[in-house]
Order: C-alpha cells, then structure tokens, then sequence
C-alpha cells in the first residue's frame, strides 16, 4: 500500500504563561508566588505513525490528548519541534471554522482565496464555483462580506470549496458539530462517497458512532503518546472502557 501520510519522531512543546504584561509579571512576584512565569506544555511526544493511501482513520482521545494538534501538523498549519512529517497529494480539509476566509471580502471572493490557498487554480475554481455554491446552500448570500456570516454559513462554504478542491487527502476536525443536522448528514455522506472513492481521510471526532460508520482504523492519543492503533471498533471500545 501506497503511503500517503508519514509521521516520524515528532515533537511538540507550547509555552503556558502564567502572566500576560510585565505590570501582572510585578504583581505576581510582589505577591510572593513563588514558581515560573510559564511552563512548557508538551503537547505530542515522539509520534510515529504511517496511513497507507484509501485509508479512513480516526484519531481519538479526551481533551487534552494531541489529537487536533497532531491533525494541524499533518495539514501543515503547525511544524514540529522535531521529527518530520510528509503527506502525498493535495492535502485539504476543516481544521478550523473560516480558516483562510478573509472577513472584509464577499463569499464569492473568499471562494476564490480559499480555493487558491487549497491549490486550485483559477480555471478549476470558475469551473466548479456553481457547484461550491449549491453545496453550501448560500446562494443569495454569496455576495455578502463573510463577517456578517453565521458560524454555520461559514462551515457550509468552508466545507464546499475544501470537498471540491478534489483532495487525495481529507482531514476533519470536530468542526462538523457546528452545522445544523441536515447538514451535518449531507457532510457524512460526502465524506463517506470520498472514503469510497479510495481517498485518505483523517477524521478528529468525540462522535465515536459516527467514526465508526465511516472509518476503519483509529488511532488513541493520550496527553501525546500513542496508546494504541488498530481496527476502529477496538480502539472505540479501548476509549469506552
């Protein structure tokens, strides 16, 4: 099998401070608190992981465990500290509602600027832009500058551009909650028909029902270890247990 999604040794460290100006960094040791300003966060430690090409995966665990952290380092959002991480294809997906969407521009401008930043031209965005827009239900709003927007307006356009960007590998974060149900499902069901035509999906959900409709494999994340990678219904039943 043909890998589409290599992690090696990866490393990720956040700094937590304790205090936000100088005046609270005064106050705080005037006060006699005794400790550091900040602490470091380690928030993955050594990950290694392989996703062979047509796999659907889930990557699960509590709040707090990496999962959504390890997901932006696959997107490229984030680089870790060390280790490297390699993807093959046009990667696309949610990790964050309105993530690349300018607030000052019209939908139909974000749809342009969304779709570039996904690694469309401008030919294939003209091509498909009808099709985006049906998708996301917004048509008399497409317009309209995205600021005036509603969290699920911006999830409906965000999802239609990253689904027709045609992506060998898809990546979902928990974002698919905030769409109203009848969307919800019409997103399933796009998800399940790209996991059926044989592309890599990466999925980040609590919803252990729904992952294990649509993936095969999962991968548990605890405070940024592995603790486990096998078939999706083991790895639900480890997280229940």
């Amino acid at each position: 099998m043909t890998t589409a999604i290599e992690v090696k040794n990866i490393n990720k460290q956040f700094v937590l401070r304790h205090t936000r100006s100088i005046k609270e960094a005064i106050v705080w040791l005037a006060k006699g608190r005794k400790g550091d300003l900040s602490e470091k966060f380690h928030a993955l430690h050594d990950v290694s992981l392989e996703i062979g090409q047509g796999e659907a995966v889930a990557l699960l665990g509590f709040n707090g465990s990496g999962k959504s952290t390890l997901l932006k380092h696959i997107s490229g959002v984030m680089v870790p500290d060390n280790g490297t991480v390699r993807t093959r294809g046009r990667v696309a997906g949610l990790i964050e509602v309105g993530a690349g969407f300018h607030h000052d521009l019209s939908g139909r401008d974000n749809v342009y600027l969304n779709g570039a930043i996904l690694g469309m031209t401008e030919e294939q965005i003209k091509e498909r832009f009808d099709s985006i827009v049906e998708f996301a239900e917004i048509g008399k709003f497409i317009d309209t500058e995205v600021k005036f927007y509603s969290s699920g307006m911006y999830l409906r356009l965000a999802f239609s551009v990253a689904v027709h960007t045609d992506p060998e590998v898809f990546l979902v974060d928990e974002i698919l909650a905030v769409g109203d149900e009848p969307f919800q499902r019409k997103c399933i069901a796009k998800i399940q028909e790209l996991a059926a035509e044989g592309k890599t999906l990466v999925v980040v959900s609590h919803d252990l029902d729904l992952v294990s409709r649509i993936c095969d494999r999962g991968i548990l994340l605890d405070r940024g270890n592995v603790t486990f990678d096998g078939p999706i219904e083991q790895a639900v039943a480890t997280l229940r247990a």
